[in-house]
């Protein structure tokens, strides 16, 4: 009983325990469910409508992007800046894709296997040209060819055979699979738009009022009174005048995403005198070796030029620009003294070897000699050389062979760019090159033998032999050693913006300003690789100072500051005061241009208040009229005019953009070639109307919910 009293007695204590016990229990499943929800939201690409898309999908549609472009253009690659804008072009797809399917579903639009199949045996979307499924014949895409290379890859996919073979069909079925989903959502699109397209009607009534604004052509005698002519001094714009315009305006002002607005210092590191001298030595010992005849190869390989030297001719635009330029007006063996390319920064020499006139397309066919040793491959060619010298077929010769012998088309583009030809390779080129129509030759390689002949050749060219030391005009380590130290003394010395701007002159940099920078952009002030720059810029706070970051080609230096966030809503009256400013002053000189002319009813007495008289021709009211004294576009003047008879004055003052206004409507007549169609008319109001509603997705994204994060991850 006592040690039954004694467990009593500790019950608080315990209850108190295991109170703790079960709070750290569930504080601990908190924190975990917490943390997976942050990893999951740090994941995130960006959100549509509720729609999520983690970094893994978004990438798997850039690369299925990607690996469409290349195979439809025959690339191996794409360069940084294409690649951003096929990361921006599947963000939009996306975006797209995610608020018509979600309007679409709604309506009960979908897109059926059936009215694909129906596209596809139409075969008049132009995307389908963009398939290799187009017969060569008609030009026309080609659903049978379709049909089968489908039916050819499911057969492959059940009895896998040549591995090679299976690759390139996986490819293009991949291509195929992306397009038609692609075609997919264009039907989707048009469907939709389509809906849309039956609201919006005319009637001739309308028809007729647009025919007459658009070919109604008035005359008129114009008395301006420009802006310009009262000084700035004489009004002022108070601080309840910006507040009123600006409420009147607000509309104006919202802004939908969120910006920021920086300053900055961008550093571009260079080479300093010391490296440019010691590049100018490397240049002028490649000079004088090319000078002194050394092998054009050897020269240009010591130098280390960003060009290999092949020792194959080539077309002009196989060279660099700057270099293409120089060859024009060089004799044969001459070398260049070094000289300096500023749009590539470099430094080049060059030695033209030889020119001559090349086919630019040669035709030719060949057969393959191979045998048990190079002996016997030898000996087999000469006998089949001796043969076609005789007057044997080629083709029937080369089927003994186990080929085919057909004719083929070697072009300058497919050699000519690359970066280094073996000596067989190099061979092979200069004889189909040099070769006659009809000419046979035996070449003879390491490994065997090509009995070639030349059938046909085509574009006689000028093709140069050309030897090229280029080299980029690089800083050296301690330069840009140098460079670090000082732009990090100035970073460490200035934690804050006023600093920042106050000592930059001092240690010879600019401080830079851009407003605006949104987080869908790429970089910061153009300078690549700067994404950690971005993202420090969009989590920071406004007055804050970024640490240095290096970026760029590795030759840029950046130190950022965050002056101002912009967030979604309304700009703030002082962010747009200077341009409500210039509104409000031309609203006062209105004002009092308009007393100036108050009373006056004919043009005469408007030039005797000061008015510039001017008489100007073919007003219509489809488009504004620009007026000469006002160096100005007035739409208001356009309109008014089209509202006055012929030989009436204006009846009020007329408030344009850069100036006030009186006139008279000399003479109003149709232009004599016009004629009016009402169904016409009806028919292009109608696209018109369609033209303006198209923009019907830009309503919709703003109210999508759409969060953009692809700056956290490219």
């Amino acid at each position: 009983m006592a040690a039954i009293g004694k467990i009593r007695s500790w019950g608080p204590v315990l209850a108190t325990v295991i109170g703790l016990a079960l709070f750290a229990f569930i504080a601990e499943e908190m924190f975990r469910s917490c943390e997976a929800t942050s990893n999951e939201r740090r994941q995130q690409v960006g959100e549509v409508l509720g729609k999520k898309i983690s970094v893994q999908e978004f990438q798997a549609l850039v690369d299925e992007y990607q690996e469409a472009i290349k195979m439809s253009q025959g690339r191996d690659n794409l360069s940084e800046d294409e690649l951003n804008s096929v990361k921006d072009q599947v963000w939009q797809q996306f975006v797209n894709n995610t608020i018509l399917e979600s309007e679409a579903k709604k309506l009960g639009l979908t897109v059926t296997d059936e009215e694909l199949q129906n596209m596809l045996k139409t075969g008049t979307n132009p995307m389908l040209m963009q398939t290799p499924f187009v017969n060569r014949e008609t030009g026309r895409f080609d659903v049978s060819q379709l049909t089968k290379f489908l039916n050819d890859y499911k057969k492959m996919q059940q009895q896998p055979g040549n591995a090679q073979m299976l690759e390139q069909y996986q490819q293009l079925y991949k291509y195929w699979k992306f397009m038609e989903k692609n075609i997919r959502q264009q039907l989707l699109g048009q469907k939709y738009q389509s809906l849309l397209s039956q609201c919006l009607l005319s009637n001739p009534v309308s028809a007729k009022m647009a025919f007459d604004g658009q070919n109604e052509e008035s005359q008129i005698l114009l008395a301006s009174l420009p802006y310009s002519t009262v000084k700035d001094a004489d009004v002022e714009a108070t601080d309840a005048e910006l507040k009123a315009k600006y409420n009147e305006e607000k509309e104006m002002f919202r802004q939908y995403v969120e910006s920021r607005n920086i300053k900055y210092v961008d550093f571009q590191v260079v080479a300093s005198p010391a490296d440019r001298d010691a590049l100018m030595k490397t240049m002028k010992d490649a000079q004088q070796q090319l000078e002194s005849g050394v092998t054009p190869a050897e020269a240009v390989r010591k130098a280390q030029s960003q060009h290999p030297y092949t020792g194959i001719a080539v077309t002009r635009g196989a060279l660099p620009s700057d270099i293409a330029q120089k060859v024009d007006s060089m004799q044969v063996g001459q070398v260049t003294a070094p000289f300096e390319t500023r749009f590539d920064n470099t430094l080049n020499v060059v030695k033209l070897i030889a020119k001559t006139q090349q086919p630019d397309s040669v035709e030719y066919r060949q057969i393959q000699v191979g045998g048990e040793t190079v002996e016997a491959a030898r000996q087999k060619a000469d006998s089949i050389y001796n043969a076609l010298k005789g007057g044997a077929d080629f083709e029937t010769l080369a089927k003994k062979y186990n080929q085919t012998g057909e004719k083929q088309w070697m072009t300058s583009a497919m050699y000519e760019r690359s970066q280094s030809l073996d000596a067989d390779t190099k061979a092979y080129i200069t004889t189909l090159s040099t070769l006659a129509p009809n000419e046979l030759k035996n070449l003879e390689f390491s490994q065997g033998n090509i009995v070639i002949q030349v059938t046909n050749r085509k574009a006689m060219v000028a093709k140069y032999d050309v030897a090229i030391v280029k080299h980029t005009i690089d800083f050296s380590k301690q330069t840009y050693s140098n460079a670090y130290n000082k732009f990090s003394q100035y970073v460490s010395e200035n934690k804050d913006i006023e600093s920042l701007e106050k000592n930059a002159q001092k240690f010879g940099f600019r401080v830079q300003e851009r407003n605006d920078l949104y987080n869908s952009e790429h970089n910061v002030a153009g300078v690549r690789s700067t994404r950690e720059a971005m993202k420090w810029i969009f989590d920071a706070k406004a007055g804050e100072v970024s640490p240095l970051y290096e970026c760029g080609n590795n030759d840029h230096l950046m130190v950022v500051a965050l002056t101002k966030i912009n967030k979604v809503g309304y700009r703030e009256l002082d962010d747009v005061k200077e341009q409500l400013k210039q509104e409000v002053v031309n609203d006062k000189k209105f004002e009092k241009l308009a007393q100036q002319l108050a009373g006056v009813k004919d043009i005469a007495a408007a030039k005797a208040k000061g008015a510039v008289i001017d008489t100007v021709k073919q007003v219509t009211f489809a488009a504004p009229v620009f007026v000469q004294a006002a160096v100005a576009s007035e739409p208001a003047l356009s309109g008014a005019v089209a509202s006055v008879k012929q030989g009436a004055v204006s009846p009020a003052i007329v408030k344009g953009n850069g100036a006030a206004y009186l006139f008279q409507v000399l003479e109003k007549k149709p232009r004599s070639d016009a004629k009016f169609d009402a169904k016409q008319q009806q028919t292009q109001l109608e696209q018109q109307a369609m033209q303006a509603a198209s923009r019907f997705m830009n309503e919709m994204y703003l109210k999508a919910g759409v969060v953009d994060n692809r700056y956290l991850f490219f």
